[in-house]
Order: structure tokens, then C-alpha cells, then sequence
């Protein structure tokens, strides 16, 4: 079936208001991971109230909201957590009371990506207002939990546990207005050295671990340099983002020195591949190191803990997917020739195509380059573009 493009416009358009109101009731409530209790009752207090089919919490206080009864399953994930503020003096406003002008909203967690969560709802109402939701399909809307602390670890819940399995999901993170296939995966890599320590007047006695990290440091940003490349996802990268030490005292020398390793994983590389690269570093050999990857244990806040190993793996849905087809087909019969690309950073699609295989295709309000920044915005005429396109994909995808 081919949707009336022209009044699926003219319907997000109307709901532009409501979709505003919307987000900035989501951005004014702290939402970090572990914290999103009251954002997801936010969430199912407007599903209801938009009259969605069923609305439930998961253990794990995932939040999926149904419409239509048909067989075939297409889910519109945004995760709902947010990071933390970090220094309030880099914001010029409050990043939870936000603004609004004519075009834009700022807060935090504007573009990624409770944009995506407000769009999500409104395309699957526009859905239903229409008459679109026929016996072929069922739209499922889900409101996913510790995506920024563990991207993917909400999926596997919802695959493995409440046995959720879409014909494709639509990622609504922020993609800039394109259209996104895939992503670089990556791995969390801790390495470890241990020292001897000794009093800091006489460091001959002991062996220092931080010196010996030094080295290691160093064989890292050389192993950055050689890394390969693909020609759809681009490079391989590693670079440290932590560093630990123990000692005595600030008169002594270091016994313990360990640092973590983002690890992001191009095409055809996994996470053993990324561990022997750096286990086989000779400063590494030389000095003993100890090279593991980090496990994630912090419950949700239900208390459930759900352990998984910090592993997010690479990523791409082929061009000639029919799942990438529709998403083309719809934004092309709406608002144009889209153009097709990936996403730089990392989202759920780790699990949802990563780990199982289930179709993933990326569309959402917001540019990547907000996320995570101070001064969080995005843009009004995203949250209605998308909720418009998200309302006709399933119709050209059913046919």
C-alpha cells in the first residue's frame, strides 16, 4: 500500500506543539542510567493518553508500547537515559528547564536522544489516527534503559528474556537527516602492571608501575596509527580513556598502574582481535601486563542486574535490505532522495543486529555532534520529519 504522503506531512505537522511539549517535560527529568524511573512514567502516562494499545514495563523497566494486532513485528527503539551534566559552567542555560525558540529545543538529552523517544510516539500515533496499521503488522515503540552506561544491554533483555524478535527495528537515534546502515563496534579493554614499591627518596629499590605503563602508553598510540580501515565504516581506533594507580603514599613508588582502552572495531575485527593486538605489544610482554575485557554488573532501577561482557560488535545492514528500502522509499515519497550513511558513534543496534541478526536501520531527530555536549539541542522540524517517515514505513515495508 502507498500511504498519502501529503497527509501524513500535513498530520506530524500538526502534532509539532504536542511533540514539543512532550520533550521538554522528558528533558526537565534527571534521567541518567540506573536513574530513568520517572522518565519512563512520563513515557507511558503520554502512551496511554495517545491511546496505545498496550503499554508495558519490562523487569528490567524497559518501556514497550504497542499498536495494531497484526503478525509481523516493527519496533522504533530510543534509549531514554541520558549522561550527566558534567561542568554546569559549559552551559549557557539550565540543561534541565532547556529553551525553546520558533525552531529549536534545548536540554540535555534533546538530540540523543529523547527527540527520537517523541517522534517514535507520535509516528506510531499518526499511524493509527490514519487507519495504517493493518493485520500485516504491529508497531512496537520501546523506551530502553542504560543504553549510555551499556549500549545493547537493553536488548539483549528484550530478545533473550521477554522474546521480542522484530522483522526489523528503526533506531531513532539522532543521524543529522540522513539515513544510517551501520556502525564501527567496540570493546572496553583493561591492562594492568604491577611494581614493587619503595620509599620515594630511593626509587632504585622499587619497580615503578606508572613507568612501565609509560611505555605501554606509548605502544599504544603507535598500535592507533596501524589499525586497519574499511571502506564503509572507516578506520579502527583505540585510545585510552582511564588511568588507576596505587601507592603507599605520594612518597612512594607506584606498585599497581592500570588504564582503560575504547576500543572501536571496524569491519572484520572482534573483540579477541582487539585483546591479541594489545596483549602482543612487546611493551606488554616485556612487563607482564595483564589484558582483559571489562563485564558490566550495575543494576537497572528496577534492581534487576543483568551481566554481560563489554562487548559491542560491529555492524551493517546490506543496501539491498528490504528494511533499508522502505526507510528509503518512505523519506523519498515525503521530503526526498535521502542520502545513506552510519553513524560515528555507537547504539543499541551493537544487540539488535550485532549479536542477533535482526535488520537495523537508523533514522532520528538530532545531529550526533550534540550528544554528550554542553548546550544540547535539536530541532523542531526533525521531530516532525521523523515522526512522519517513522508513520510510513511499515506501509511501503508491508506493501
Amino acid at each position: 500500500m502507498i500511504p498519502d504522503y501529503r497527509e501524513i506531512r500535513r498530520r506530524a505537522q500538526d502534532y509539532e506543539a504536542a511533540m514539543t511539549a512532550f520533550l521538554r517535560d522528558l528533558i526537565a527529568i534527571p534521567g541518567e542510567s540506573g536513574k530513568e524511573k520517572q522518565v519512563i512514567a512520563r513515557i507511558v502516562h503520554e502512551m496511554r493518553a495517545l491511546e496505545f494499545d498496550r503499554v508495558d514495563v519490562d523487569p528490567m523497566g524497559n518501556v514497550l508500547g504497542r499498536m495494531g494486532a497484526g503478525e509481523k513485528l516493527i519496533a522504533y527503539d530510543a534509549h531514554i537515559d541520558t549522561v550527566g551534566t558534567g561542568d554546569r559552567s559549559n552551559w549557557s542555560f539550565d540543561p534541565y528547564e532547556g529553551y525553546e525558540t520558533d525552531t529549536e529545543i534545548g536540554g540535555l538529552g534533546a538530540s540523543d536522544q529523547l527527540g527520537g523517544m517523541v517522534s517514535a510516539v507520535y509516528g506510531a500515533k499518526i499511524m493509527k489516527d490514519m487507519g495504517l496499521l493493518s493485520e500485516k503488522y504491529t508497531v512496537l515503540v520501546t523506551g530502553t534503559v542504560q543504553e549510555e552506561d551499556c549500549d545493547g544491554l537493553c536488548w539483549q533483555y528484550l530478545h533473550q528474556e521477554d522474546q521480542i524478535t522484530p522483522e526489523f527495528v528503526v533506531s531513532t537515534e539522532p543521524t543529522d537527516g540522513i539515513i544510517c546502515r551501520g556502525q564501527r563496534g567496540r570493546v572496553e579493554i583493561r591492562v594492568e602492571v604491577k611494581g614493587v614499591s619503595c620509599h620515594g627518596s630511593a626509587p632504585e629499590r622499587g619497580d615503578n608501575a606508572i613507568y612501565k605503563m609509560a611505555d605501554i602508553l606509548q605502544d599504544i598510540r603507535g598500535l592507533n596509527e596501524r589499525l586497519p580501515a574499511d571502506p564503509f565504516l572507516g578506520k579502527g581506533t583505540v585510545t585510552v580513556s582511564e588511568i588507576f594507580f596505587n601507592s603507599p603514599s605520594r612518597c612512594a613508588v607506584a606498585d599497581f598502574c592500570a588504564v582503560s582502552l575504547d576500543r572501536r572495531l571496524t569491519g572484520g575485527e572482534t573483540y579477541e582481535t582487539a585483546l591479541e593486538e594489545v596483549r602482543g605489544l612487546e611493551s606488554c610482554r616485556k612487563h607482564g601486563a595483564s589484558v582483559s575485557m571489562y563485564t558490566y554488573e550495575r543494576p537497572s532501577y528496577t534492581g534487576l542486574t543483568y551481566p554481560t561482557d563489554c562487548y559491542f560488535p560491529t555492524w551493517v545492514l546490506p543496501e539491498d535490505a528490504p528494511a533499508l528500502r522502505a526507510a528509503v522509499e518512505a523519506h523519498r515519497g515525503l521530503y526526498g532522495e535521502p542520502e545513506v550513511g552510519k553513524w560515528t558513534f555507537s547504539t543499541n543496534g551493537v544487540s539488535i543486529m550485532g549479536r542477533y541478526g535482526i535488520p537495523c536501520v537508523g533514522f532520528g531527530p538530532g545531529k550526533e555532534k550534540e550528544a554528550h555536549s554542553p548546550n544540547e539541542k535539536t530541532w523542531k522540524q526533525d521531530l516532525v520529519r521523523c515522526a512522519a517517515v517513522y508513520a510510513a514505513i511499515p506501509s511501503v515495508y508491508c506493501g
